[in-house]
């Protein structure tokens, strides 16, 4: 019902191009063949289409048909249809002399100005299709006087229209189409005197911005309209319910308008109905969803997808047996798959993918012996995949990812002999897949099994019947030996074997076969070897062989992206890297065992991540490394790069992550980094670096996230300006040679001043399918520990071993996300402030080595997420508080303080205070055992590495206040744990990329 449904006018017509040649015997009217002449005249006709016009017997010409007695014009088609040069020129009002003609198309072409006016003067015209024709400006309303014509298609994105009314006069139409021009003007006025015209058809408002209904008809005289296609409109508002009094609709198509509300229960009632699309939808309800498969006895095409579904598939789904379409992706909709899905024997799509169903598949999917596409995925589905699949004989796409589906795959699978797709990967799957897996698949194109617990089991001279062209089996056993079947595989474009437990070589002949890869990832294996320095790809590559051990010198494939970081690739790298690899634009080579320097020819590269850290390189960096204007990451960290840091790296606008640190640089911190406005990471530590701490670090990054000057020869007072840095998360400034007074104005970093309570990973690149993960090296409690996946979590403030003075700022409390402070070996005086409570986050305080004096306040037992405490050193008096964590530290975190008491200190408290020992006799006992033991708290330790990273950490708080030394092995051990529940975000991001 979707096509044209008008053929018989064709009949009518009897000319040579619409009944092929009855009218090349009869002689055309002579007054309409001059008409055509001049016609011709005001053509631009490049492509001489119009060749065949000439000669006395027009009823010839191509695109014309004339009357089989009269010899009258009845038809002007040259329409441009076939991708050939279009007409242009102007339409010449000689047309209207063509008093018979009853069909007119012009559609496709080029011809310059306004619809001609004195179209309307033909008045026998049936058919007028002027869609993308070219013209331009407002449409005549003068058209409304053909009241015989009973086609009309005006589409076009250059046309406009200031009202409907001339289209009530068009009494005959069946068929309207004004697809892309913009409505919206009318507002909800456009349905009026349509509802005048009660023979129409077909209506086609597709892309017409149309911007309101209105609500209620007097009456409905749409009593012969089956077609309705009103797509890609800003209704913004609700369905009305006079569209459930068309009876005669066969078709309507509402999809993507921004529609409100619930379905009419009257669209469950249409007799005619076969199919309906509201999909693309704002907030569109479908309760009464139950009820229309109650009704539904001819429904075709079912398309509710991503329109906010709520509620369970009824049970009576199996009533829709005319059913062949049925999409309801990206919803809300619950429960389960109802068995009587099964009773659907001419259903030929299912879409149910991104919904929240559960329960497992039922046995009689296996009935749906007409099945093409079954799209099941990113739903909450278990249990094992029926056997009965294997029934389905017509099965081309099997998607059921993303779910939680268990036991085996079965391998019924293997007798779906048509089937290109099959996806079951982030799942739950057991046990070893064998040949008979694949048995009759010879049209499978795409096999993802990644993220499963699956072994595949096949014989080494297996040849696969398929040729495959995306290959994806991450995480799954493959190994241990190199997978030789794909030998066989010429058509491979996607290859994943990533953390799939293959060891030793690769085989020369498969880097024979790259050729046509524009992926290949072979990480977190055990793979060893040389890699052929220049193994040919397609252009714009992604490779990743990342963490194996891989060795000898760096290989250079014309690759976009190329991550060799974490194996064993020696001596220097090549100086033509700019030469063998111009599409680069992601380099990771860190951790190998690299020396040599940089070459410069790197900065002609449009780099966008160069990684380069971790190895031994040495030199200094490119001065002209400014050239590099595409580069977001600059990592070149942990190497023995030395020189002063160029003055060029301020013209990296885009950079957002600057690592330098552990080198050798030297000299001051340049002034043309304040450029860099959109960094969000810059990382000077460890490095030789002189001078004054810029004032303009807390104005010129807005964005700043992480800063680290922390073990370097800084001097002067801390500027006023860092309190700008409103993003500021970690502030790192230790081990330089600071003075001044720490001001009180740090307590307006806004960052610090919240919980980091979202883990969003901070991955900088081109796209989510291959990023550069930012990464931090931080000091807690003396150990050295490198965050990644939590490093969003983590607030910290770390100005130790400099040599600040004046006393501790009160408004430093401020900062309640804090989960470290250190401010330990400065020369820091006064009481710790009572306000010390405020920060409830801290997992560590380190305020060891000052000058501090006064008690502790009673206030920091409420610190009960607080693992390492050190006030050591100091002159601080009084009584050790001794609540909560406080009875879990040692006598070293309180050492140092001749005027401090109370346990676990050996000094008693005077004037009979041994409230230490009276109220906790075994306190300081009960810690030591917890700190060198295995019991119960290491029990507690093991539960809340799953439940605390789940609830934010909080769990995890509370167990270091039982055995404080947790507190950064957590973080790294959580760091690593999240890194492997990433990875269902990246494979999905990969499966969108490949389709």
């Amino acid at each position: 019902m979707e096509t044209f449904p008008f053929l018989w006018i064709i009949c009518l017509l009897c000319g040579e191009l619409l009944c092929g040649g009855l009218a090349q015997s009869v002689n055309c009217n002579a007054a309409d063949r001059e008409a055509l002449l001049d016609l011709k005249r005001g053509l631009n006709d490049s492509w001489n289409r119009l060749s065949s016009w000439h000669g006395t017997n027009c009823c010839g010409w191509s695109g014309i048909a004339c009357h089989n007695t009269t010899g009258a014009v009845l038809a002007v088609a040259l329409p441009n249809s076939s991708g050939l040069q279009p007409l242009g020129g102007e339409i010449r009002p000689s047309l209207a002399k063509l008093k018979s003609l009853k069909h007119l198309d012009l559609s496709g072409n080029n011809f310059h100005g306004k619809i001609p006016h004195f179209l309307s003067d033909l008045q026998n015209l049936q058919y007028l299709n002027l869609s993308f024709a070219g013209f331009s400006g407002a449409i005549p309303p003068n058209l409304g006087n053909l009241s015989t014509l009973q086609f009309l298609d005006v589409s076009s994105v250059s046309l406009t229209v200031d009202n409907l009314e001339w289209v009530s006069g068009l009494l005959s139409l069946k068929y309207l189409s004004m697809n892309y021009l913009n409505l919206s003007s009318l507002g909800g006025a456009w349905i009026e005197p349509l509802n005048k015209l009660p023979l129409l058809s077909e209506l086609h408002l597709e892309f017409c911005v149309l911007s309101g209904f209105i609500y209620s008809l007097p009456s409905v005289n749409f009593t012969s309209l089956k077609v309705m296609k009103l797509q890609c409109s800003f209704f913004h508002a609700k369905l009305p319910t006079w569209f459930t009094n068309i009876s005669s609709l066969v078709s309507v198509d509402i999809g993507n308008s921004w529609l409100t509300g619930r379905i009419p229960l009257g669209f469950g009632e249409l007799p005619n109905l076969q199919s309906l699309k509201l999909n693309y939808n704002m907030e569109l309800s479908a309760s009464c969803f139950q009820l229309f498969a109650r009704s539904w006895k001819k429904i075709r095409v079912l398309d509710f997808s991503i329109i906010n579904l709520h509620g369970r598939l009824p049970a009576l789904l199996g009533n829709l047996t005319s059913l062949i379409h049925l999409d309801l992706h990206i919803n809300n909709i619950e429960g389960g798959i109802p068995s009587s899905i099964g009773k659907l024997s001419k259903l030929k799509y299912i879409n149910l993918s991104s919904n929240k169903l559960i329960g497992s598949l039922p046995n009689s999917i296996g009935q749906l012996k007409n099945l093409v596409e079954l799209r099941l995925n990113s739903n909450l589905l278990q249990g094992s995949i029926p056997y009965s699949i294997g029934n389905l004989q017509h099965l081309t796409i099997l998607k059921l990812s993303s779910n939680n589906i268990n036991g085996s795959l079965p391998d019924s699978i293997g007798l779906l002999s048509e089937l290109s797709t099959l996806d079951v990967s982030l799942n739950k799957l057991t046990g070893i897949i064998s040949e008979a897996h694949f048995h009759r698949l010879e049209n499978l194109e795409q096999i993802i099994l990644s993220d499963n617990s699956v072994i595949l089991n096949v014989s080494s001279h297996w040849v696969p019947p398929f040729q495959v062209i995306f290959l994806q089996m991450s995480s799954c056993h493959v190994g241990p030996s190199f997978p030789y079947w794909l030998r066989s595989q010429k058509k491979i474009e996607l290859l994943d074997f990533s953390r799939a437990g293959v060891s030793g070589s690769i085989p020369n002949w498969f880097w024979n076969m790259t050729s046509i890869l524009s992926f290949l990832n072979f990480s977190f294996n055990s793979l060893e070897g040389h890699i052929p320095n220049t193994f040919k790809l397609i252009p714009y590559a992604i490779v990743d062989l990342s963490f194996n051990q891989f060795t000898g010198p760096v290989p250079l494939p014309n690759a976009l992206s190329l991550d060799l970081s974490h194996n064993q690739f020696y001596g220097s790298m090549p100086e033509n890297i700019s030469q063998v690899m111009s599409s680069l634009q992601i380099l990771s080579l860190s951790s190998n065992q690299l020396t040599g320097g940089i070459p410069a020819s790197i900065v002609k590269l449009s780099l966008n991540v160069l990684d380069l850290s971790k190895n031994n390189l040495a030199g200094s960096i490119p001065p002209n490394i400014g050239n590099c204007s595409s580069l977001t990451v600059l990592d070149l960290q942990k190497n023995n790069l030395s020189g002063g840091i160029p003055n060029s790296i301020g013209q990296l606008n885009g950079l957002q992550t600057l690592h330098l640190s552990n080198n050798k640089f030297s000299g001051e911190i340049p002034s043309s980094l304040q450029n860099l406005s959109k960094l969000e990471t810059l990382d000077l530590g460890s490095n030789m670096l002189t001078g004054k701490l810029p004032f303009w670090v807390g104005e010129a990054f807005p964005l700043l996230r992480i800063l680290s000057l922390r073990a370097n020869k800084l001097s002067g007072e801390l500027p006023l300006t860092l309190s700008n840095s409103s993003s500021l998360q970690i502030l790192d400034l230790a081990e330089n040679q600071l003075n001044g007074s720490i001001p009180a104005n740090l307590g307006n970093l806004k960052a610090m001043a919240q919980q980091q309570k979202v883990n969003h990973y901070l991955l900088y690149g081109m796209d989510e399918n291959h990023n550069y993960q930012e990464n931090m090296h931080v000091t807690i409690n003396g150990l050295g520990l490198t965050y990644t996946r939590t490093l969003s979590l983590l607030t910290s403030l770390d100005l130790s071993g400099n040599n600040l003075s004046g006393e501790l700022p009160e408004e430093i409390t401020r900062l309640v996300g804090l989960a470290v402070l250190n401010l330990s070996r400065n020369h820091i005086s006064g009481q710790i402030p009572d306000s010390i409570s405020e920060l409830h986050q801290l997992l560590s305080l380190d305020l060891s080595g000052n000058r501090l004096s006064g008690p502790i306040p009673q206030s920091i037992t409420s610190l009960t997420f607080l693992g390492n405490l050190n006030v050591s050193n100091n002159n601080l008096s009084g009584k050790i508080p001794s609540a909560n964590q406080m009875l879990t530290f040692n006598a070293s975190s309180f050492a140092g303080n001749p005027g401090l008491c109370g346990d676990p200190l050996a000094v008693k408290c005077g004037n009979g205070s041994n409230n230490g020992d009276d109220n906790y006799p075994d306190a300081g006992r009960k810690a030591d055992q917890d700190d060198n033991g295995n019991g119960f708290a290491d029990n507690w330790f093991y539960m809340s590495i799953g439940v605390g990273f789940a609830v934010g950490l909080l769990l995890p708080y509370l167990v270091f206040a039982m055995k404080r030394s947790w507190g950064g092995v957590y973080f790294a051990f959580v760091d690593g744990t999240a890194y492997r529940l990433s990875s269902e975000k990246m494979k999905a991001a990969m499966r969108r990329r490949t389709g």
